[in-house]
């Protein structure tokens, strides 16, 4: 991997469990939801475009949740990265349900 300034690994390593290495600059997908984390986004190819992005630039861990949409994130990081790449890590959080926006 080449290092460069927009690069998250020059953001260094740290390792989830001993056995799980990640750059500790990853991408948080609560935003790429509609307004107030709910349904889907305003502008769908712009989300896309943004998440096939994250591994050209070194980002190899995606923070996500069922509850951001709800579902909406987790359809559209499949819909961009699917086949995902073997260093790419998806955490998702489970267990909130929302009702609502916001």
């Amino acid at each position: 991997m080449t290092h460069s300034p927009s690069n998250a690994a020059n953001s260094g390593i740290f390792t989830i469990g001993g056995d799980l290495t990640i750059h500790r600059l990853g991408f948080g997908a609560m935003r790429i939801t509609g307004p107030g984390i709910w349904g889907p986004p305003a502008d769908h190819e712009e989300v896309i475009r943004t998440l096939r992005r994250l591994p050209e630039i070194g980002v190899n861990f995606i923070d996500t949740a069922d509850s951001y949409g709800p579902d909406v994130s987790e359809w559209l990081i499949k819909e961009a990265l699917h086949p995902y790449p073997k260093e790419l890590v998806i955490a998702t959080k489970g267990g909130l349900t929302r009702s609502g926006p916001d």
